[in-house]
Parts: structure tokens; C-alpha cells; sequence
């Protein structure tokens, strides 16, 4: 059995959410941005409710920071970059139940990301 670690944010709409990372797998191939990874978590904000909320990275936003880079990400840099975008999904979004439960993380979104925490 699996023991999750439950992790705390306090996103910018003054919610506190509590979520842990469930898993990643590979996205169904009816997306429009191309094959994705996605990131499943399970988010609550009232200690009562608990919701998914997947993140998806696209195989081309990848694809493209190698090229600009010279090097592949590592499995911890996209997960960092995933975990990003959950934290902006948190700040931005005022309730993430109703309409943040799908996020995205584009090319643009990636190199911004991984620009904030170093990675070069």
C-alpha cells in the first residue's frame, strides 16, 4: 500500500488546499495539442471534498525545450513544471472544483516555469 504525503498551498484567492500526487499516465490522443502526459492530483479546499484536478504536458512542449536547451528534461523537472502550474491553477482560478480540474502546461508555460525555478 501506497502511504501519500499530503502537501499544503495557500493559493492566491486565500483558499488552503491540500492535495498529493496520484500518478501520471499517458494522455488520450483526442487532445488537439498532441500526445500528453498527465498528472493527476487530489485536491481539496474544505478538508471534506475531494476532487481530481490533471495536468497535462504536452509531448511537443518537451520536445521544443530540448531543442532550445540541448538536452532532454528530467522526470523531476517536468514534475516540478507540473507542479507549477498547479500552484498557479491554485492562485489564479477561484474555484478549482467547477473550472480547474483540466490544466495545461504550453511550450510558453514551460519555458516560463522552469525559468523560475533555474532550470536551464
Amino acid at each position: 500500500m501506497t502511504i501519500r504525503r499530503m502537501k499544503t498551498y495557500t493559493g492566491g484567492q486565500g483558499y488552503v488546499y491540500q492535495y498529493y500526487f496520484v500518478g501520471k499516465r499517458p494522455a488520450p490522443h483526442v487532445r488537439s495539442e498532441g500526445p500528453s502526459t498527465e498528472y493527476i492530483f487530489d485536491v481539496t479546499s474544505d478538508r471534506k471534498t475531494t476532487f481530481a484536478v490533471s495536468v497535462f504536458l504536452s509531448e511537443e512542449a518537451v520536445r521544443d525545450w530540448a531543442s532550445v536547451h540541448g538536452r532532454a528534461l528530467t522526470e523531476a523537472e517536468q514534475y516540478g513544471a507540473v507542479k507549477m502550474r498547479l500552484f498557479q491553477g491554485f492562485d489564479e482560478i477561484e474555484d478549482m472544483m467547477t473550472h480547474g480540474r483540466r490544466l495545461e502546461v504550453s511550450a510558453g508555460d514551460l519555458q516560463k516555469v522552469l525559468a523560475t525555478l533555474g532550470v536551464e
